[in-house]
């Protein structure tokens, strides 16, 4: 029989006896027996979306300037979202979903552009700029580094 093969049901460790479980929370980080973060992103992004809605009447209000918006996308949201990432693998739709999760995010930050009379929303390219290339990967990139 080969190792993975092998099924534990019970674990007897100095008379206790624990249970095989599929997956269990750790400090906040889903892990679970196929080494995947796929539930660990949707839970992440979730958690985002969920301070974002927390702190919506900030985000909404034309008092506060969008360099304080970023600010507390940076030191709130990104951290949520983030959190125990140097551990990911980032395969291609992970990285897509944390890169669409943070537009939704910035478009609220920066809102429209008035072109030619006109209101059109801001392009990827465009969003990419006023950020100066910092998105969530790429932070996630230099915290692994770090």
């Amino acid at each position: 029989m080969r190792q993975k093969d092998v099924k534990i049901e019970k674990l007897n460790i100095r008379s206790l006896y624990t249970e095989q479980v599929k997956q269990y929370k750790y400090f906040g980080s889903i892990i679970n027996d196929r080494n995947s973060i796929k539930e660990e992103d949707k839970e992440r992004i979730a958690l985002g979306i969920k301070v974002y809605h927390a702190n919506l009447k900030f985000f909404k209000s034309r008092l506060v300037t969008k360099g304080s918006k970023l600010k507390l996308y940076r030191t709130v949201i990104r951290p949520t979202v983030t959190y125990a990432s140097e551990t990911w693998v980032l395969k291609e739709n992970t990285i897509q979903k944390l890169l669409v999760f943070e537009r939704k995010i910035l478009k609220g930050i920066f809102g429209p552009t008035k072109e030619n009379q006109s209101w059109r929303i801001k392009n990827n390219e465009e969003l990419d700029k006023l950020i100066k290339h910092k998105n969530t990967v790429n932070y996630i990139k230099a915290q692994r580094l770090s």
